[in-house]
Order: structure tokens, then sequence, then C-alpha cells
């Protein structure tokens, strides 16, 4: 008799956290329930919805069986209610690998299961032991109109070349949760987020920081990995968000800290230096050029143009908007400052 081709599948189980989503569950998770893949559950997790989150989900649930749900009731008293979902949905889920997005988030396109698990070395029929254990996959957002997208837009192009850039050097230190994948016996064994509950974020980046190494980490780049989601609309919004990502930063390791602040101290040393040569070799005459003064304005140059070009390189490659020159250099200075600025002055509430 032949072998039955489906039996040694590799399954999958999907993970949504949802708080108040129920207008984004009617619109994405249909996505999600269409994917290229042989064998996979998807876990919707209702983080103490009061909209008609739940009511949404049993819709889907009632037509396709491979839905489940499960809540975390509202007003729970822990830390962070969202590590609490997760949690219970590793525990209800029926396979070993748990690929995480979010509610607000939309596949590029029905391969985005198949690209994933390609980053464990897994095929819907391959039953060989895979060497990795974490898979960092890339969550850009939609291009609209307006300063505050192409602000979050360029920072998360930014940070997305950070963090998937030095896990292909070998240093994994984070991973965002809107597309995300791991094993689940990982996460019991490493404990999963008992010495995180404390903390309302770090269910992705924190947890990623503590368990990832250079082994068991792959990097998934194909554009088709890919989930996308709408950013916030309004700075208020966005600093909102931007601030609990920081919150937890402290905790990272050292070296990540360490490496971590290189970058925005060098580039701060570069502005400083440049404004600094600038006022003091500042020619009086155009005829008579300080040297100083110019090799200064050359730096300055060439690093614009070059860093313009590269992040725009990378953009195209990776099927992203580009940016023009002076969105670059504003950027480039404002980031850095808004960050200082959000771990100096204290934090409020930043319930997810």
């Amino acid at each position: 008799m032949a072998a039955d081709p489906m039996e040694n599948v590799t399954g999958v189980s999907v993970v949504l956290c949802a708080h108040n989503e129920a207008y984004n569950i009617s619109q994405y998770l249909q996505a999600i329930l269409t994917q290229d893949w042989p064998e996979y559950e998807v876990i919707v997790v209702d983080d103490g919805s009061e909209d008609e989150t739940r009511a949404m989900i049993e819709r889907y649930m009632v037509h396709d069986p491979r839905l489940h749900m499960t809540f975390v009731p509202y007003g729970a008293r822990v830390g962070s209610t969202k590590k609490l979902a997760l949690t219970l949905a590793a525990k209800a889920a029926k396979y070993d690998y748990l690929l995480l997005t979010d509610a607000d988030c939309v596949p590029e396109s029905n391969q985005w299961i198949r690209t994933m698990m390609q980053g464990f070395g897994k095929v819907p029929s391959d039953q060989v032991p895979s060497t990795k254990d974490i898979v960092l996959g890339f969550s850009p957002y939609f291009a609209e109109k307006g300063f505050v997208n192409r602000l979050v837009r360029y920072d998360t192009l930014f940070n997305g070349l950070h963090y998937l850039g030095a896990a292909l050097c070998g240093h994994p230190y984070m991973g965002v949760g809107r597309n995300l994948a791991y094993r689940k016996a990982l996460f019991f064994e490493s404990g999963g987020f008992t010495h995180l509950m404390n903390r309302v974020a770090g269910d992705d980046d924190l947890f990623v920081n503590h368990v990832a190494t250079k082994k068991n980490t792959a990097v998934v780049l194909s554009p088709e990995s890919y989930t996308w989601s709408l950013s916030k609309k309004t700075m208020r919004e966005w600093l909102q968000q931007k601030r609990r990502h920081l919150s937890v930063s402290p905790a990272y390791k050292e070296s990540t800290k360490m490496r971590l602040g290189v970058e925005p101290m060098t580039r701060g040393l570069f502005y400083a230096a440049v404004i600094a040569v600038s006022v003091l070799y500042c020619p009086t005459s155009l005829a008579l050029p300080a040297i100083p003064f110019m090799v200064a304005l050359g730096l300055f140059f060439i690093r614009w143009i070059m860093q313009t070009a590269i992040l725009n390189v990378s953009a195209r490659r990776m099927g992203l908007e580009r940016f023009n020159m002076f969105s670059v250099l504003w950027f480039d200075i404002m980031l850095p400052l808004v960050n200082l600025w959000i771990l100096i002055v204290p934090k409020r509430n930043n319930k997810w």
C-alpha cells in the first residue's frame, strides 16, 4: 500500500491575539484561514475585549473547524494580559510550531505560513528534525498619506534592518509579535513569560532576547512572508506605542544594550562634531573656505547620500515605498531624540 503523503505533514498553530478587534477580524481573518498549508489551526485569543470580537470569531468558527478561541476575562488582574493570552494559546495549541501575528495584521499572500515554515527548514512532508527553534519575520505598515505614516514606516524599516541584520550576523536580540514563529517546546522549556509577567510589553522582543541564539534562530525575508498592518493615525498614538515598546529595553541582555547603544551614540557624536566644526571654522569669506569646515560638510553630505541610498535599495528589494533625502535626514535626527525623550520622561499607563 502506498504511503499517505499527508501522514507526516508538519502542523502549525497560528495564534492571533485580539483586543477589541471585531472589525479587523471581519476584514483579515479570512486571509489566515485560506493559507496554502495542508495542516494548521488558528487560535484566536480574545484578550478582554468589550466589543463584538467574540461574536465575530464564533461566526467564523461555525464554518471552519480549524478555528478555535480562548479568552482572557475582562479585568484579569495580571501584569500583562497579552502574555497570559499567548500562554493560554500555547497550552491549547495542538501542534509544536507556533506562528504568531495580531488580529489587525494581514499576510502578504496565502504563502505566509509556507514561507515562514521554510525558516525552520520545513516543507509539508518534511519530518527531518529542524535545527531552528525561532523564525523572525518582517511586518511592515501600509503606505498612506501623512507625516505620521511616513515616520512609522521609516522607523519600522530602520528597526527591521537592524534586528533582522543582527540576527543574520549571529546576534539575534528581538522579534516582532506581528510576525514571529517558535516551537512550543522552546516556549515551555524556557519558562515562557514567567519572568516577564510584571512587564506590560515584551511578549515578543524580550522573549526572543532571552532565548534566541546564533544556532537556533533563522530569518525569513521573502515578501510573501510579510504581514501588513495599518499604522497609527496620530503622533500621540504612535508615541504611546513607541513608549510601550521602549519600556522593556532596560531588561535586555547587557550585551544587547551595549550593541544597541553604539549606533545612536555615534550618530549623535557625528552630528555634534559637524555642528561644532561648522561653528568654529565657519569661513568668513567664500573665497577662503576653511579646510575643517569643508571636510565636515563633505562628510555630512557623503553620509547623507549613502544612508539614503542604502535605505532605499533595501526598501526596493523588500517591496516597500522609498523615502526622499529630506525625509531620511529629518527622521535620522528626530528619531533618536524621540527615543531619548521617551526613555527619560516618566511613563504613564501603557495598557496593551
